[in-house]
């Protein structure tokens, strides 16, 4: 388990984490998730003892980094998998941690057949793809065999096939009762992947909650309804105070069912060529809740 107390961070006069106080339990996958610059990669280090927090604590089952005996037995991490030795082999990197972590000779091995490297264990670091060097990053994290891991964007550059493969990773993980902490950008597939999500925007603790309490705070449900008379149809569903947004050739109502408003069209005679139920996708969630934390933001021409 890791637990945020707290946490705070600043560089001069930014304040990159901000009172950060959260749970990551074991046994789930949770999506830690903000905008660019939202303090996500500060907390992970700090939780990895390579940055010292302002104030507050972050610890692994009631420890701080430093405190653990045996730190890569009980936390494993991807930060930047192209922090590695380029002239290294795949296999010598991993038994070179190996021998200076007390852990087998035979286990370097293990984990790169695990993450699908065994054929180019004997490539040099600077010679793999980015997909590549992300399989290896996380075979260095999976190394001890710890309970506790922490993975920064780990489906970076890899192909699909990559990416259901570590989807698969991560819940059997946390299938086994690890502590599972998963950074990304990918809303899609933190959709497909986690169970909770600990959302940050400017440092601050906006979520943490499951994946579906999150998404039913945007509102949950929606009715979308298509109609050759759309702008009557608009004025009735208003005037019944819904909230209605016109997107296209449809419109998108919210808090309300499908029955409700079929029974409000029929009851003006107005006819429908689309009635249908949708569900909020995490990434609408998502950017309904950190719109006011987003620091960068790109203007279309």
């Amino acid at each position: 388990m890791i637990e945020l107390r707290a946490l705070t961070k600043t560089y001069r006069s930014v304040r990159a984490v901000d009172g950060l106080t959260a749970t990551i339990e074991p046994g789930v996958v949770t999506g830690f998730l903000g905008p660019n610059g939202a303090g996500k990669t500060t907390t992970m280090r700090i939780i990895l003892g390579l940055d010292h927090p302002t104030s507050g604590t972050a610890t692994i089952d009631g420890k701080t980094y430093r405190q653990l005996r045996n730190p890569l037995r009980t936390v494993g991490a991807l930060l930047d998998a192209r922090q590695i030795h380029p002239n290294r082999t795949a296999r010598n990197h991993l038994r070179w941690i190996a021998a200076t972590n007390g852990i087998g000779a035979t286990r370097p091995d293990e984990v790169l057949e695990m993450v699908g490297l065994t054929a180019v264990a004997g490539s040099r670091a600077g010679t793999l793809s980015l997909g590549m060097s992300q399989r290896l990053g996380i075979a260095a994290a999976l190394l001890g065999d710890p309970p506790v891991l922490l993975f920064d964007e780990p489906v970076n550059g890899l192909d699909p096939e990559g990416i259901h493969w570590v989807r698969t990773l991560m819940r059997t993980l946390a299938g086994e009762g690890r502590t599972v902490l998963v950074s990304s950008h990918l809303l899609s597939e933190m959709a497909n992947t986690a169970d909770r999500l600990v959302v940050i925007g400017r440092g601050r603790l906006i979520a943490s909650t499951t994946v579906t309490e999150f998404i039913g705070r945007s509102g949950g449900a929606v009715v979308r309804v298509r109609s050759p008379r759309l702008r009557d149809l608009r004025t009735v569903l208003a005037a019944a105070g819904l909230a209605v947004r016109e997107d296209g050739a449809s419109l998108t109502v919210h808090d309300t069912t499908t029955e409700a408003v079929g029974e409000l069209a029929a009851a003006h005679s107005i006819a429908l060529h689309e009635l249908s139920s949708q569900q909020v996708s995490l990434e609408q969630a998502y950017l309904a809740s950190t719109d006011d934390a987003t620091e960068y933001r790109g203007t279309p021409r």
